[in-house]
């Protein structure tokens, strides 16, 4: 048995992997068409459009629901794994996001009336998802799904 063999040939990995990697990339080109800016780094951040996570959960549901069916355990285990993440990139780390938003508006303000010395590093803002985004994501990943396990050879 060779692990490392093993490894490259997993098909769902793959196109859990890929996908995520398509919706990021995608991600890039949203930014340069909508905003009309070059920004790679957004490749390598979380939130936006689309939600690489609920791709990348998506496409291994998809392809565990073709190769080993809905009514199989692995199905069942692979979409409430998905769920929970897509609850959880709109819920909890959307939430995350508003709050660090709302921290760095006070931070501002609290800057122009406290004297010098004051320059606390703004907090990240877009940890999460709109449904939107988690929608567009989770059809990127069902389309890798479909072209991995029933296109492809």
């Amino acid at each position: 048995m060779n692990s490392f063999a093993d490894l490259l040939g997993n098909r769902w990995l793959w196109t859990a992997v890929l996908s995520s990697t398509g919706a990021q990339v995608l991600k890039v080109i949203l930014i340069l068409l909508f905003e009309r800016r070059w920004r790679p780094a957004a490749f390598m951040e979380t939130g936006g459009m689309p939600s690489s996570h609920s791709a990348m959960v998506a496409a291994l549901t998809t392809g565990v629901a073709l190769s080993e069916g809905m009514n199989s355990p692995l199905f069942a285990m692979s979409a409430v794994f998905a769920l929970i993440v897509m609850y959880d990139a709109t819920g909890v780390r959307h939430s995350s996001g508003q709050q660090a938003r709302l921290l760095n508006e006070l931070v501002d303000e609290l800057r122009a009336v406290v004297r010098e010395g004051f320059a606390p590093t703004p907090l990240r803002v877009l940890l999460g998802h709109t449904y939107l985004e988690v929608l567009a994501g989770t059809l990127i990943g069902i389309g890798a799904g479909f072209i991995a396990f029933r296109v492809l050879p």
